[in-house]
């Protein structure tokens, strides 16, 4: 196959690169010609052509414009599922050769250090040995994940994942924890530009919105069942009824004592909304002895946490290195690693996680894809003739993960109880082919 990209001799797989039948299929589908697809990608007929016979591998460039001419996802095209990207997709999504790439490695330090060239590069896109001083050391290596991540364009996760893919057996590539750092000068600027009361309101709600946090994870703790934080970061600001009969709010007791409680609430807490700190919605709740109320509820925006944060003087939380999951996903997975090896039933996940760590998920458009960590698996007669049924399975990077990082995880995240798992690196798991 004739190809734009020199991958040094050799067509790695997999490759984020077009399949030829799918391309036909498609295109048969929608009922257009040949040409009526040329003309919509700007290239000619006869390259088409090439592209449907296998005989050249359009560039990314125009791989996107055949995805968008087609109505469809570049998945569909390549075979390549979201969440199984290789570090040859990843270069080759990101429009560079073997060449180029190395000119860009070379030109920082850990790329200098490690000697990089075509042939190493090419080695370890391969999955191969890699021979030279340092290549050993995960430190390291790990370093070079952060450049490779640099010139392909993409999260540092991306690239660590794909090298897990291909070299399972090996050490993972140490990467460095985030640090707290200094607020973003746009944060403080919001914070300045606040008068005396809107700074006060907005440190109050950030307040309640932190004791609300740990009140949920004490819950939690003790095993309680905890509301989505969709449903709890909402605080109770008012009360459609008099104080004298419902009393004040938590988050109103607050402001009284720093002396601003009084008729001006709701335009304080609107101006706020309108700059994109809070949030303000209404619902009703039923009060003993006065039946039921309207209330007002307020929630801190990630850009008012910023700015409250800054004005305080209070480090932004580092949160997770960047290659570990957030409390939310690491629970999830631990559930799926918990039920290998017959798997977890299919209908046991739902919602946001698996557009972040399910194969062949990705976020709304333009967001990264899935990192691959769980698949659904589809579980066979014994005769092999029909699926009975599909389970929700650690792919072999799922399971590295959970190894590799399990003790990172423990440290960040102890309340967070992980059972003995019922099995080992390198066993059969659900999915696996006997």
């Amino acid at each position: 196959m004739k190809s734009s990209f020199n991958l040094n001799g050799r067509v790695p797989s997999p490759l984020r690169a077009i399949d030829p039948d799918r391309l036909k299929a498609r295109r048969a589908e929608l009922g257009i010609s040949r040409a009526e697809l040329a003309a919509r990608c700007g290239v000619s007929t006869r390259m088409v052509f090439f592209y449907e016979e296998g005989r050249h591998t359009p560039t990314p460039a125009r791989l996107e414009r055949l995805a968008a001419a087609l109505g469809c996802d570049l998945d569909l095209l390549t075979g390549t599922r979201r969440g199984s990207e290789t570090l040859v997709d990843l270069r080759y999504a990101a429009g560079l050769t073997l060449e180029r790439t190395v000119e860009l490695l070379r030109a920082t330090p850990v790329g200098r250090k490690l000697g990089v060239s075509t042939v190493k590069l090419s080695a370890l896109e391969q999955g191969h040995s890699v021979r030279g001083r340092h290549w050993d050391e995960p430190e390291t290596t790990g370093r070079l994940v952060g450049a490779l991540a640099t010139a392909f364009g993409v999260p540092v996760r991306m690239v660590l994942d794909a090298w897990l893919r291909i070299r399972p057996d090996e050490p993972a590539p140490a990467l460095p924890g985030r640090r707290a750092d200094t607020p973003a000068k746009t944060a403080i600027d919001m914070w300045q530009s606040l008068n005396d009361r809107q700074q006060i309101y907005l440190g109050e709600i950030m307040r309640d919105d932190r004791m609300t946090e740990t009140e949920m994870w004490m819950r939690r703790a003790q095993h309680l069942p905890v509301p989505r934080a969709a449903r709890w970061r909402k605080l109770p600001l008012t009360l459609g009824a008099p104080a004298s009969v419902v009393g004040y709010t938590r988050l109103q007791e607050r402001l009284r004592r720093r002396g601003v409680h009084d008729p001006g609430a709701g335009a304080t807490v609107h101006a706020l909304a309108r700059r994109g700190l809070v949030k303000i919605t209404e619902d009703s709740v039923e009060v003993a002895g006065v039946g039921e109320v309207e209330r007002v509820l307020v929630e801190i925006t990630r850009t008012g946490r910023a700015a409250a944060r800054a004005g305080l003087g209070e480090p932004r939380d580092p949160g997770p290195p960047e290659h570990l999951l957030s409390e939310w996903l690491w629970r999830v997975v631990v559930r799926v690693a918990a039920a290998e090896p017959e798997g977890l039933d299919d209908d046991a996940l739902a919602g946001r996680s698996l557009f972040y760590i399910g194969v062949g998920y990705s976020g709304r458009a333009g967001r990264r894809p899935s990192r691959g960590l769980i698949d659904s698996v589809p579980v066979k007669a014994e005769d092999g003739s029909h699926v009975l049924e599909y389970r929700w399975c650690l792919t072999p990077l799922g399971r590295r993960h959970v190894v590799e990082y399990l003790p990172a995880y423990q440290e960040l995240y102890p309340h967070v109880e992980v059972p003995a798992l019922g099995w080992a690196p390198g066993a059969h798991q659900c999915g696996d082919s006997p």
